[in-house]
């Protein structure tokens, strides 16, 4: 059974976000004084004396009705009050009593959902005694927090560990595979994740730059379990402004904790610099990659194979990505992009016996001898060290001489033996060292 869904509402700018990164203990969501800066619902985990649950982060009821995602934001809080075991009202000590907290109190009150009503930004204890005007609202006792400095959170933890549903077995979370959606602005990632999901789980807008936050979404397929995370598109850091800085800072960090990146290109434009960068930051985070060739039903005139070599040619430091075409919009390619996963998430985790490396490595070495400045390079031994992505140490004669386009070679010769779809792998030379005891 899934954990208990703890979900954080309130008007515009009462501190949910900031709240959230006080919960989780990290920096998650994106923290700015502009109202509407959280758009998506954003989920995180929790544990508190022994109980694990997921917190969601919302855009702000009650938006500006000259807000073009008013509308949107609006849909997916509502989405989140309906999915949560429990609902954190926020209000904000520092302004007040406000006419639209007494709107959303009633709205809750018709809604009949467990929930605690919570003062934010109480600061210090001038603050604290000013929150009980909040009991006006009959949503019962006011926890008076400060989710700034940490004021008064144990407490609140406490209250919402008690009003939790009774504790159920779940399956453990690193049985998931982790995988994050990444590409640049406007590719279809958000339309892919709800394709995936069959949910209008994100909001998807012609606009570039809806998704501003990473959104992780539990999943399963057949007999698979993964965790989707939908980022923000990635631009070139130039054309990045404020919010889209905190953004794109997001996106890096959620393919750091995934295991497989779904790499979404638009097939109407190919594989362009910017998606070749976005490729980088994956091969450079050593992540598992999978190229989807999004919106293909709108191109006429090229075959897979085609537009396959295209995406060899501009980026072909992921020459080992699986590349699937489809449309997310139209849910084609959706099984077989899974499966790609899969299998890539299986070579990102593989660990190969020692003595097939070395013997592959050796004759490698024997078909193709290589020398360099007058010196001949020696393999010794060679071991795997590490997984995910799959980790080898060589030991040589002399590290020097193995230059990095030898080192591919040796690492062509793994592929060739193993496949290794899906996933990069990493080759580190060492000077094999000579023992130091006596004869």
């Amino acid at each position: 059974m899934p954990k208990p869904i703890v979900a954080i509402v309130g008007r515009p700018n009462v501190g949910k976000s900031t709240l959230l990164n006080r919960l989780i203990g990290a920096r998650d969501a994106v923290v700015e004084e502009t109202p509407g800066i959280t758009r998506d619902r954003v989920y995180g985990e929790v544990e508190w004396r022994g109980r694990a649950f997921d917190v969601v982060d919302t855009g702000g009821l009650g938006m500006a009705e000259d807000d073009p995602f008013g509308a949107d934001i609006q849909q997916q809080a509502e989405l989140a009050i309906e999915e949560a075991d429990l609902v954190l009202l926020l209000v904000d000590a520092r302004d007040g009593l406000l006419p639209l907290d007494e709107e959303l109190a009633e709205l809750f009150r018709r809604a009949h959902r467990p929930l605690l009503l919570v003062a934010n930004k109480a600061d210090n204890d001038r603050r604290e005694a000013s929150t009980p005007e909040f009991l006006a609202l009959g949503l019962g006792d006011v926890h008076a927090v400060s989710a700034h400095s940490g004021r008064g959170v144990g407490d609140l933890l406490d209250a919402v560990v008690d009003r939790l549903p009774p504790a159920t077995e779940e399956p453990e979370e690193e049985d998931r595979i982790r995988i994050a959606i990444v590409g640049r602005p406007n590719v279809g990632k958000s339309s892919l994740l709800n394709a995936l999901l069959d949910d209008e789980r994100v909001i998807v807008s012609p606009v570039a730059g809806t998704t501003r936050d990473a959104v992780d979404v539990p999943f399963e397929f057949g007999e698979h379990r993964f965790r989707l995370i939908d980022t923000a598109g990635i631009r070139r850091p130039g054309k990045v402004q404020s919010i889209e800085y905190y953004c794109v800072l997001r996106a890096q960090r959620a393919i750091e904790r995934s295991d497989i990146g779904i790499l979404v290109v638009d097939a109407h434009y190919g594989m362009v610099h910017g998606d070749s960068r976005v490729g980088g930051l994956l091969d450079d985070a050593g992540r598992g990659s999978v190229i989807f060739v999004n919106k293909w039903d709108l191109v006429s005139g090229r075959t897979p194979s085609e537009f396959g070599q295209s995406v060899r040619a501009t980026a072909p430091f992921l020459d080992y990505a699986t590349i699937v075409v489809g449309s997310a919009t139209r849910r084609r390619g959706l099984k077989e992009l899974l499966e790609a996963c899969v299998d890539a998430a299986n070579n990102h985790a593989l660990r190969l016996p020692t003595a097939e490396i070395n013997q592959c490595l050796r004759e490698a070495v024997e078909r193709r001898p290589y020398s360099r400045r007058g010196r001949e390079l020696k393999l010794y031994y060679a071991t795997q060290v590490s997984v995910k992505p799959p980790t080898f140490v060589l030991f040589v004669n002399d590290p020097e001489v193995a230059h990095r386009s030898y080192v591919r070679y040796l690492s062509n010769q793994l592929r060739a033996r193993y496949g290794l779809q899906g996933t990069p792998i990493r080759l580190r030379i060492r000077k094999r060292k000579r023992s130091s005891g006596r004869k």
